[in-house]
């Protein structure tokens, strides 16, 4: 006569006890997890760390159903380990469980990791640019785990799906050249970083002039003056030139000006105090070529060129700075009472006619229009 489990336990009182302890060990396990989790999180939160509090938020529910799986398994296996039934099917349970677990975690890991760089208090810190690339690579990484796991729980075995990538790479390579293309052009960005995120970019080649928005594998998200998103395909930044006004130093003001003929005795002394001017303001980084000269005779004026770099690249700073040296070079330039030239046409007449000339259409003494036959 064979006996059910439960009449085998029933008659056992030491393995009641077992299972009685087990359960026990579980719920402080997990208890002593989730309460470690409630006072350690709030504290890697308020880091300036990007991976800390990602770390142990990935770590939390998967450890929590381990805690509880472990249990469980653990409980099951003292209970039916007389019988010989449920022992491959407990088996394929431990074998399937540890890889779930493993994915679970990574993609925690991966969705908080993304969400922590786009805070205010850490985004500073750390460059969008290389986070994102570290983003995509993790992807790339979680994706090929779960693929290959996938494959191995289905029977097939890796060294065939080796060598089938190897022999159909080649025609993969071919229909999906354009793919691999941007593939390989969103890395030489991540590698080489022309440029980053949040960069202004232009391309003399192309019509392309924004702000990186975002960096993928197959396209760059460009943000244009006019608000609209252009979307560039990686490959197109191998073989055209970017210019990245973003990474200058100083922003350049060049003018020119023109004064009065009438006004060349004073030249010397305008150009001395805008000069004077430019190197006493505050914006102005002297460190860099500054000059003020007289370069030309033009046909109506005398031409000068200011020369100078700011010390800020914001634009809209740039733009008032700009705004306040040319004030001030009017400033200096009425404050000697000169005049800037403009183009005009001079018209001398004499002061008295001579008595004899006439206009050309005055009808002359004594003679009289000759009335036309018709």
């Amino acid at each position: 006569m064979t006996s059910s489990p439960f009449t085998y336990f029933y008659s056992n009182y030491f393995e009641i006890i077992k299972i009685a302890l087990l359960i026990t060990i579980t719920i402080i396990i997990a208890l002593a997890e989730k309460i470690v989790f409630r006072k350690l999180y709030p504290k890697l939160q308020k880091s300036t760390r990007i991976w800390d509090d990602a770390l142990l938020y990935s770590i939390h529910m998967p450890l929590k159903f381990s805690i509880y799986f472990a249990g469980m398994a653990t409980l099951i296996t003292v209970f039916f380990e007389k019988f010989t039934l449920f022992s491959s099917w407990i088996n394929s349970i431990y074998h399937l469980a540890a890889p779930i677990f493993f994915i679970w975690t990574l993609t925690r890991f991966i969705k908080k990791f993304e969400e922590n760089y786009s805070t205010p208090q850490k985004i500073n810190k750390y460059d969008p640019t290389t986070i994102s690339g570290v983003i995509q690579v993790l992807k790339v990484f979680v994706f090929s785990i779960v693929g290959l796991i996938v494959l191995q729980l289905m029977g097939i075995p890796l060294s065939g799906v080796i060598a089938f990538g190897g022999i159909g790479g080649i025609a993969v390579g071919f229909a999906a050249k354009d793919l691999l293309a941007n593939f390989f052009g969103g890395l030489m960005i991540f590698l080489d970083r022309p440029f980053i995120i949040g960069d202004w970019i232009r391309s003399p080649d192309k019509e392309i002039e924004g702000s990186v928005e975002h960096i993928g594998w197959r396209h760059t998200r460009i943000r244009t003056f006019d608000k609209r998103p252009l979307f560039v395909p990686n490959s197109i930044f191998s073989t055209i030139t970017i210019e990245n006004p973003s990474r200058m130093t100083n922003r350049r003001i060049r003018a020119r000006f023109e004064l009065s003929y009438e006004d060349s005795s004073k030249i010397s002394l305008i150009l001395r105090d805008i000069d004077a001017m430019l190197r006493n303001h505050p914006e102005i980084d002297t460190r860099q070529p500054l000059y003020v000269n007289l370069i030309e005779f033009g046909p109506y004026s005398l031409k000068a060129e200011v020369y100078t770099f700011t010390k800020t690249t914001q634009w809209l700073k740039f733009q008032n700075i700009q705004q306040e040296i040319f004030l001030k070079i009017l400033d200096v330039i009425h404050g000697h009472d000169a005049k800037c030239a403009y183009p005009i046409t001079a018209v001398q007449v004499p002061d008295r006619l001579n008595a004899n000339s006439h206009y050309p259409f005055e009808k002359e003494p004594g003679k009289q229009k000759a009335e036309s036959p018709l």
